[in-house]
């Protein structure tokens, strides 16, 4: 793969060396992929490896590409506020998923297919299958797939059908029957291939003692001609068009912000194209045609091989053969907090750290189902960025309310591809009486937080979770991550104080935690510049930095300051990472990783080191 040579970026009028984030983070996907390549990895994971990185690569496109798509249409005046060129990152983009898209299709054909064979799964192609299976396709496209297929002739500047979202399209190249001339004039048409309504994987009839599939895509294929009689057909290539998903909001600071989410996500469907993929195969007189039909530009189209959507393969039947699946690793339970008569009791005895999945949710979810039901519990309160869609979470808040209960959620409606999720959430909330608030213009909340109050007599207590992960039981399975159930008082008091200012919006203040809007960025520059203050000194100096992405040019220059310093950095970035290791000068004391493998690495820890003692960080986002 191409390595990714660093630019400069200009912080407080110093050029530092910088990575374009969009760049780096291809470099991410790519170690994705790298999993799908290893064989140690059973290979019914690497195939779902495979899955994730075409679905991350579909949200890119989405987000990313589309912004870049944006910036080039806004004009040059906006351009110049930027610190990059967007159509020389789109190209470079470009060249990146090349290179990846061939490692892909390689990895899929020479590798997997050829080790499913090994254990008798087959995944065949129209001239492998027999007469048993050929009836089958046929009779399964006539019974199962004919309502759903929309074909639609081609007709230049007369008929340009809407290609929907990520929904995949056969292209057919036919030529009129009647036509005899030597040269006859091409016919196009597009059909719809029904993944979302039908399995993209359908088992064939059984065959020997293999497991034989096709692709709906091939099915389609096999029975094309059939929907266009008085045409003969010349070939089918695959297409797909990836839309824009950027909400667009132009001034969220006048007029009510939630409904302007509610009305710009019913654009979200129709927005402009961030990319074509098509069959690299295609002849390019059909291409041609439909970058006309389609009004695509160069920047728009990137080939690919005979299949898209390839996120899909994580529906991919195995059989039974579980072998072929990582071994079962169920979570341990937390004893402490799960197995107690007394579970705040506990939580005032000493703090709970919990590491989850290795850890079971359960003490999570059980923090609210004890303070639902506790009848010293008077309030609670969370902050909402993306729950499960059934949630033993939000039916433990709804408890509490039928129960008497003070309940407030701060439900983020920004979270993206879950704001209307999260809009219908709120909704049901507000209906069981839950005191419900919204996004604030210019801002998203991303902490995760809880707080209980509980009242004995003239007693006032006060528990807290903070946590790295969603309140979602779903993620919790495969993300990992930490929380903390804590009674300290200095940790709980400041946390009413988030709350108060989601509640209140008056501003607060904050010793202990570290609170984007507040005081986040001047406590991490106060603690990288002890740390400098220390190496300076000669004393012992070492920061751990435990991230899903670093690309603030102003943090990554602080940590230049200090590796120039002496100071010893440890990164542990999953994804994005604009700082520039093995830079001479600039990072030649900070080391970078990068851990994918099993489950997805989300906990966020930062951890100063001194001789004198450590200081262990927990991130609380709000708004940076």
């Amino acid at each position: 793969m191409s390595f990714i040579e660093p630019t400069t970026t200009l912080v407080n009028q110093l050029e530092i060396p910088y990575i374009q984030r969009d760049l780096s983070w291809l470099s991410f996907n790519h170690r994705v992929l790298q999993e799908a390549r290893d064989h140690s990895v059973p290979l019914f994971e690497r195939i779902r490896f495979l899955a994730i990185y075409s679905s991350n690569l579909s949200e890119f496109f989405r987000v990313r590409m589309a912004n870049h798509r944006y910036m080039l249409r806004v004009g040059k005046e906006t351009k110049r506020e930027l610190d990059y060129d967007p159509k020389e990152v789109i190209k470079q983009i470009h060249k990146v998923l090349s290179e990846q898209q061939d490692l892909f299709f390689d990895t899929f054909y020479n590798e997997i297919i050829p080790e499913l064979k090994e254990h008798n799964i087959k995944l065949l192609r129209r001239a492998e299958l027999n007469e048993k299976q050929i009836k089958y396709i046929e009779d399964y496209f006539q019974n199962r797939m004919l309502t759903y297929v929309q074909p639609v002739l081609l007709v230049k500047n007369k008929i340009r059908p809407f290609l929907n979202n990520d929904t995949l399209y056969l292209a057919v190249w036919m030529k009129d029957k009647e036509d005899q001339t030597k040269k006859p004039n091409p016919i196009y048409a597009i059909v719809q291939i029904p993944s979302g309504y039908l399995p993209r994987f359908v088992e064939l009839p059984f065959s020997g003692d293999s497991h034989d599939l096709i692709m709906l895509d091939d099915i389609i294929r096999h029975n094309v001609a059939w929907m266009f009689p008085g045409y003969d057909l010349m070939d089918t290539f695959s297409i797909k068009l990836t839309r824009d998903a950027e909400l667009y909001i132009d001034d969220e600071h006048s007029g009510d912000l939630v409904q302007k989410i509610r009305d710009t996500l019913v654009k979200r469907a129709v927005g402009p194209a961030s990319r074509f993929v098509y069959d690299k195969e295609m002849p390019e007189e059909l291409l041609t045609y439909l970058k006309e039909t389609f009004e695509l530009d160069k920047y728009d189209i990137l080939p690919e091989g005979r299949y898209h959507n390839n996120f899909d393969l994580r529906k991919m039947p195995n059989f039974g053969k579980t072998y072929l699946d990582y071994a079962k690793l169920p979570p341990l339970p937390y004893v402490a907090l799960e197995k107690t008569n007394d579970y705040f009791g506990a939580i005032q005895e000493k703090d709970h750290l919990i590491y989850v999945p290795y850890h079971s949710y359960e003490s999570v979810i059980q923090f609210f189902i004890q303070a639902a039901n506790d009848p010293d519990v008077t309030h609670i309160k969370l902050i909402q960025y993306r729950v499960a869609s059934d949630s033993r979470v939000m039916d433990a808040l709804m408890d509490a309310v039928a129960l008497g209960k003070q309940v407030f959620v701060f439900v983020e409606v920004k979270a993206r591809f879950d704001e209307e999720a999260n809009l219908k959430w709120g909704e049901r909330l507000a209906e069981a009486g839950v005191q419900v608030k919204h996004s604030f213009p210019g801002v998203k909340v991303h902490a995760k937080l809880a707080l209980v109050r509980r009242q004995k007599g003239e007693q006032v207590e006060m528990f807290s979770y903070l946590g790295t992960g969603n309140f979602h039981e779903v993620t919790a399975k495969i993300y990992s991550d930490f929380g903390l159930f804590t009674a300290n008082p200095a940790v709980v008091n400041e946390v009413a104080r988030v709350f108060a200012y989601l509640e209140t919006r008056e501003p607060q203040e904050f010793q202990h935690l570290l609170v984007g809007q507040f005081n986040l960025r001047s406590g991490l520059v106060a603690l990288i510049d002890q740390e400098i203050a220390n190496a300076k000194a000669g004393k012992e100096a070492k920061i751990l930095l435990k991230l899903n992405s670093l690309q603030d040019a102003e943090m990554i220059a602080k940590l230049y300051e200090a590796s120039q310093a002496g100071v010893k950095i440890q990164l542990i970035i999953r994804g994005i990472c604009s700082l520039a290791t093995q830079q001479k000068g600039w990072s030649d004391n900070i080391e970078a990783i990068s851990i994918v493998d099993r489950f997805l690495e989300h906990a966020r820890v930062f951890i100063f080191i001194t001789k004198e003692k450590k200081k262990f960080i927990f991130l609380l986002r709000i708004g940076w």
